[in-house]
């Protein structure tokens, strides 16, 4: 796999995608990229990941996409008028080397147009997924399903990641059913900085695994 490029997808919305996004930039000295965008009219994700991981400008790629419209992007670019075109999306060659975290809209079936899902990015950009995934009840069903969607297509899968109070049941579930590992877990943080991101790597997370000596698990 490309050497520290993540494609950061989640479960559903709002698990948590955005916090672990700016999380894994601040500890790998990433850039960020949100190719497809909504709910700019309420707030921007790519802010959000500046403001916490401290990132200056030049490590923000501009988004693909963005709309106003807190919904799925199909009925974002709908209601603009346009039509999400996933052959306009790729990464630049100047970054191809470089470490970057890639943040999907919602989760692995959200549709992005007519015809096309989250998970056709996932597979356009062909970087090792992880998954943000909750540590709550349900957690396993929806992360199963989310892992069995990224093998329907051969997404390469890095792992996953739970998001809130610690659960180590439902931490050896997913690793036993979904055949994955659990690359990290991400408590309730407060207050929530880039120093507090980064103790949570140092202390919840696989840094071998992110330092780049292992391959993501294929179907």
């Amino acid at each position: 796999m490309r050497q520290r490029q993540f494609f950061i997808t989640g479960t559903d919305t709002a698990v948590g995608k955005t916090v672990l996004s700016a999380l894994l930039c601040a500890a790998l000295h990433a850039h960020y990229w949100k190719p497809i965008q909504t709910g700019a009219d309420e707030d921007s994700d790519s802010r959000t990941v500046a403001e916490l991981a401290e990132l200056p400008p030049k490590r923000i790629l501009a988004e693909a996409y963005k709309f106003g419209p807190p919904v799925s992007p199909h009925l974002a670019s709908r209601r603009a008028g346009e039509c999400i075109d996933l052959a306009r999306i790729a990464i630049p060659d100047a970054l191809r080397s470089q470490p970057l975290i890639v943040e999907g809209a919602g989760g692995v079936l959200v549709p992005v147009n007519e015809n096309q899902f989250m998970l056709d990015l996932m597979h356009r950009l062909k970087l090792p997924v992880i998954l943000a995934s909750r540590s709550t009840l349900g957690t396993i069903n929806h992360t199963l399903l989310s892992l069995a969607a990224l093998r329907g297509v051969q997404v390469a899968i890095a792992g996953v990641v739970l998001i809130g109070e610690p659960n180590a049941d439902n931490r050896e579930a997913i690793e036993r059913y979904g055949q994955v590992r659990v690359l990290g877990e991400v408590p309730r943080l407060a207050p929530l900085n880039r120093a507090v991101l980064l103790a949570t790597f140092s202390t919840r997370f696989d840094r071998d695994f992110f330092a780049g000596g292992e391959q993501a698990q294929r179907a």
